[in-house]
């Protein structure tokens, strides 16, 4: 997984799964019985249970920190919480100058229940690297000034169009606690570190390069010093891939929308990517599901490094032995 992302490609090509933690496995849902989501963030040892179980099943080549994007807002004192079939929400969203004032650092205290999750992780891993996670600026900040999930993110852009001032603010306070918490991962024991943009895709090509790709760097610079991968991706930006390299990414991940061959000729320049079976197939009859695994293997043979994953998280009436057969096959070939 490591020499895929640095671009020294392997002779297998290393599989993972996005959302690969999750409410697909019977044992993650007997794990959280009873217990709020960001609860099992915040407890060291349930997010570390979590974090383990897909390697267990699936023999996977990287865990995936198992925490939700808006965990370094709780710590930072914002609140929210995740309602059950809705997701993130605010008791009361970001949506003026004075609201994003009143936004206070993250206290590097508050992550200890972070760090000790990943080294309770790291220790039984052994040689399976763990990636650490965190959340874009800019899909942070879309749940803070909606107020919880948007698949358009009006109010979002508005802010972003009409007080720029405001904006770059709060964009800034968002890569700082995303950047400080995926920092904090790392210095933990994370061998890699991915930054989820979920809602990007909204944005126009001119406003992503003007108004959010900065702050995206600014999180990624959060861990200049420490020499690990990074991995970036972004639902639904096929067109402005080539804006990310320079984001400070070293892989990037490319969603279900784009064959391999294609997003590499948009990125242009010679860099391994990540992705992209359609999750839409893991319900698909096996021949037709493995036919479109051949196909983005593939695509993705002349990359520096290919790093299968979904071009989206695992659905959660997934079949976990589904995951666990793509795994054997892509390590069979």
């Amino acid at each position: 997984m490591v020499r895929a992302a640095r671009g020294d490609r392997p002779e297998t090509t290393p599989v993972w799964f996005m959302r690969q933690a999750g409410r697909s496995l019977p044992e993650y849902r007997a794990t959280r019985a009873g217990v709020d989501m960001l609860e099992a963030c915040l407890r060291p040892d349930l997010a570390a249970e979590i974090t383990l179980q897909p390697v267990r099943r699936h023999a996977v080549d990287a865990a995936v920190f198992f925490s939700d994007i808006v965990t370094p807002v709780l710590l930072a004192g914002v609140d929210v919480t995740i309602v059950p079939g809705r997701g993130p929400v605010l008791a009361e969203p970001v949506r003026t100058a004075s609201d994003v004032l009143a936004l206070r650092p993250l206290d590097p205290a508050a992550l200890q229940p972070i760090r000790e999750a990943v080294a309770l992780v790291v220790a039984e891993l052994h040689e399976t690297p763990l990636v650490g996670f965190g959340g874009a600026p800019y899909t942070l900040a879309s749940y803070l000034v909606e107020g919880g999930p948007s698949k358009e993110q009006l109010r979002t852009r508005a802010l972003m169009k009409t007080d720029p001032h405001t904006w770059a603010s709060l964009l800034n306070w968002c890569a700082d606690v995303t950047g400080a918490f995926i920092r904090a991962q790392v210095e933990a024991g994370a061998s890699v570190v991915q930054l989820f943009d979920s809602w990007a895709g909204s944005l126009s090509r001119a406003d992503y390069q003007r108004r959010v790709a900065p702050h995206t760097r600014r999180a990624f610079d959060a861990l200049r010093g420490l020499e690990v991968p990074k991995i970036h991706f972004g639902l639904g930006l096929s067109e402005v891939l080539d804006l990310v390299p320079a984001l400070g990414a070293d892989v990037i991940g490319v969603d279900w929308r784009l064959p391999l061959d294609v997003a590499a000729s948009r990125v242009g320049r010679p860099m391994p990517l990540q992705g992209n079976i359609d999750p839409a197939l893991l319900t698909a009859p096996w021949p037709v599901l493995a036919a479109h695994i051949d196909d983005v293997l593939t695509r993705g043979a002349d990359l520096p490094g290919h790093i299968l994953n979904l071009g989206h998280g695992v659905p959660p009436e997934t079949d976990p032995t589904v995951l666990t057969r793509i795994v054997e096959y892509v390590h069979d070939r």
